[in-house]
């Protein structure tokens, strides 16, 4: 894959410019840009192509919900792939980011590390080797694993911070695992789950349940499918818990053997 021509769209200088900073003498990245706010970003957009728009939301002069939907309307070609990274967490901030181009939503702080893994991610770039073989490697798959999940979740509807997102997380993790769970979903899976996080099973079964249901009460019954690949969810067919569960450890589980 060619090299990554990347724009970081933040006003606090300090922060943007030490994440551009790590950005530039990474493996893969070409250049990157800066920009105080959205219309600075408007204009680089207009004199050159990128590969990855990093934005936040807050920002004067023109805050981020109104730079993607600026974008939306220069049809750019190509279009670059779309991180917000923010201090808003809530569910209706992300929703509406996705509803205007985002590709994956990072909360702020994070680690510049976390955010080139990201960008990474969202440009279908593998991973630079390191050339070392180590015990931790499979920590690094969990990772990815990881990584995956939350940007499914971010399609799907299911904001990171409801406690049904940890909990699912959890159970299609060890699901692909250990797919004879999904048997024991009541006896093991969601014991397992509840020892993990330090709480009790009939809470866990209720979170995942909750998860569903905002995803459901968005409207997202196309997205699902879409994510899925098929039509596997109507607007009258609820899948439950265990159904979901499965779903998710399924493609996932199709993803990495491919």
């Amino acid at each position: 894959m060619e090299e990554l021509k990347i724009l970081m769209v933040d006003n606090h200088e300090c922060f943007r410019k030490a994440a551009a900073d790590y950005l530039r003498k990474q493996e893969g990245v070409r250049l990157v840009r800066e920009a105080a706010n959205g219309q600075e970003a408007l204009e680089l957009l207009g004199r050159e192509p990128f590969d990855v728009l990093v934005t936040d939301l807050v920002m004067p002069q023109m805050d981020g919900y109104t730079l993607l939907e600026s974008m939306a309307r220069l049809r750019l070609s190509p279009t670059p792939k779309i991180i917000v990274a923010t201090a808003l967490a809530r569910d209706d901030f992300v929703l509406r980011a996705i509803e205007r181009g985002a590709n994956f939503f990072l909360v702020k702080p994070y680690e510049p590390q976390h955010l080139l893994s990201h960008i990474r991610q969202v440009c279908g770039a593998a991973q630079p080797a390191t050339g070392l073989l180590n015990p931790a490697a499979g920590a690094s798959r969990v990772q990815t694993l990881d990584e995956r999940l939350g940007s499914l979740f971010l399609t799907i509807g299911i904001p990171a911070h409801i406690k049904g997102y940890s909990y699912l997380r959890q159970a299609v993790k060890m699901v692909i695992e250990r797919p004879d769970l999904m048997s024991r979903i009541t006896k093991e899976l969601y014991p397992g789950i509840a020892k993990h996080f330090g709480t009790s099973a009939s809470k866990v079964e209720r979170a995942i349940r909750h998860a569903i249901e905002v995803a459901w009460n968005r409207g997202r019954i196309e997205t699902l499918n879409s994510a899925f690949g098929c039509r596997v969810c109507t607007p009258e067919d609820k899948p439950t818990n265990g159904e979901f569960i499965a779903m998710l450890a399924d493609k996932l589980s199709m993803e990495r053997s491919a």
